[in-house]
């Protein structure tokens, strides 16, 4: 039987959160009778869940249920302005949506990553906290589903299929916005501004790990700051497909048992409430079936990854030393390196990165995996997609931070020991070809190398260039050309 769909307004309670309660109260569902903690808001779907799926420690990210909480508050709104929900059954969701979305019911949502791969018990975790607090506010008796139904009420016109990917996408558009491209952005223009600094500053170029031809310690920092700031336009591309919701499609795709224009409507309210452009998916098949657009960003939080890991390294080793190392970078000694050698410190905050680094890259293994799981109408896959994402994203945005502010503002270079690089490096000598020819340079370096003398006094030696002619062409800083581009 239907819950009661009067029209007649119950008065909205200003009831501060939480069951004054001990022991345990009855819930049901449409298997029967479940004892749940008196003290808690969730339903007997939540705590079949948590006796069946007690697995490890992951639980379910606090994000998603945040995002949950727009769906619910939009579907609420959208579905009382069709009158198909009456306003004051509205009014008690989406007050307590907006506690959701605050995170002031965080303590009710406590199931485990590894659950129901459509995220089902997610999605009735989160119908039967909504439906017993609106219960409580309107006065009633919660576990009784009376005035407010999780089902029928709190879930109207919505299935666990399509609501589940549309919290995942609003979830991960959030970490994105507030959080991971931000402090990538700072992180970058931090080293930028290092780099413009130090542009007129001629150092050793390194490939192979063997010496190369010079450039200067602001271009080479530039290199990274562009780095950066090309995964930013990576991320942001990629976060185009998250704003295709699949709420609407229902079980599969068809919208059975959602209103005509639900989905567009629902959509256009999740908008409004975020101030984010999303859109119903313009195919629920899609949507529902793959998770492709959650990939395709994973995708990109590895692309940044992958930078961070290449920028840290070559942090760490130009400031290995301090005396049997590169030497040419200072970090800041932010704590004691040793519990056995005094006085050592190390590059923690690149080591750090690093790891992190590693950490995403394995995580977007399990999500690209789990992404090719689709069968037929659904990805069963949700769960651990969603948490490897915003764990992803959420280790890359702090570490980003913690990187910017204890490592990379504090660099500095040792310029005696770069010039010291510069004036015994033998690929000098690179400058050389195009007046005497590429074996001929090869053979001075070749000589200077097997004798220990210096590239200048090698060159004198073979008679192949007179001293003038020496120091008009060796010139380190005429080698790094006039700007980015090089010469």
């Amino acid at each position: 039987m239907m819950p009661d769909q009067t029209s007649e307004h119950p008065a909205l309670n200003n009831v501060d959160i939480g069951l004054e309660a001990t022991g345990t109260r009855r819930e049901f569902d449409s298997m029967g009778d479940v004892e749940v903690p008196a003290d808690r808001y969730w339903g007997a779907q939540t705590q079949r869940s948590l006796q069946h799926f007690s697995i490890g420690g992951d639980r379910m990210p606090k994000a998603v249920y945040h995002a949950y909480g727009v769906v619910k508050k939009a579907s609420a709104l959208v579905n009382a302005e069709a009158g198909r929900l009456p306003q004051w059954k509205a009014e008690a969701i989406v007050r307590a949506a907006d506690e959701a979305i605050a995170g002031k019911l965080d303590d009710h949502f406590p199931l485990y990553v590894w659950q129901t791969g459509s995220g089902t018990q997610s999605n009735m975790n989160m119908n039967e906290v909504l439906a017993n607090r609106a219960i409580q506010l309107l006065g009633g008796t919660p576990g009784t589903q009376q005035p407010v139904g999780p089902n029928d009420d709190v879930n109207m016109g919505q299935s666990s299929n399509d609501s589940f990917p549309t919290a995942m996408h609003i979830a991960a558009l959030s970490i994105i916005d507030e959080r991971l491209v931000p402090e990538l952005g700072k992180l970058a223009e931090t080293i930028d501004r290092k780099a413009q600094g130090w542009m007129n500053v001629v150092k050793v170029g390194r490939t192979h790990l063997e010496d190369a031809t010079p450039l200067s310690v602001g271009q080479e920092w530039s290199g990274w700051a562009a780095q950066l700031r090309a995964c930013v336009a990576q991320i942001e591309q990629a976060r185009e497909g998250l704003y295709e919701l699949a709420l609407g499609g229902t079980a599969v795709g068809t919208g059975l048992n959602a209103p005509k224009g639900f989905s567009r409507k629902v959509a256009a309210k999740i908008a409004e409430l975020t101030s984010k452009p999303f859109v119903t998916a313009p195919n629920k098949f899609m949507a529902q079936g793959s998770l492709d657009a959650m990939v395709r960003a994973s995708a990109a939080l590895r692309g940044e990854a992958v930078a961070l890991l290449k920028i840290a390294n070559d942090m760490r080793w130009l400031a290995s030393g301090p005396r049997c190392g590169f030497g040419e970078l200072r970090l800041p000694a932010n704590e004691p390196g040793s519990s056995i050698m005094p006085g050592k410190v190390n590059p923690t905050q690149c080591e750090a990165i690093v790891m992190i680094a590693i950490q995403v890259i394995g995580e977007d293994t399990a999500i690209a995996f789990a992404g090719s799981q689709g069968n037929f109408e659904l990805n069963a896959m949700r769960p651990v997609i969603i948490n490897n994402f915003l764990h992803c994203a959420t280790i890359l945005a702090d570490g980003c931070e913690k990187f910017r502010t204890y490592s990379v503002e504090g660099a500095e270079i040792d310029a005696e020991k770069i010039a010291a690089h510069v004036n015994s490096t033998l690929m000098l000598v690179t400058a050389l070809s195009p007046v005497i020819g590429y074996q001929n340079a090869a053979h001075i370096a070749e000589d200077a190398q097997a004798t220990g003398a210096t590239l200048r006094e090698a060159a004198l030696r073979s008679g192949k260039v007179t001293e003038e002619q020496y120091d008009k062409i060796i010139v380190p800083r005429d080698m790094i050309g006039d700007g980015l581009a090089g010469a």
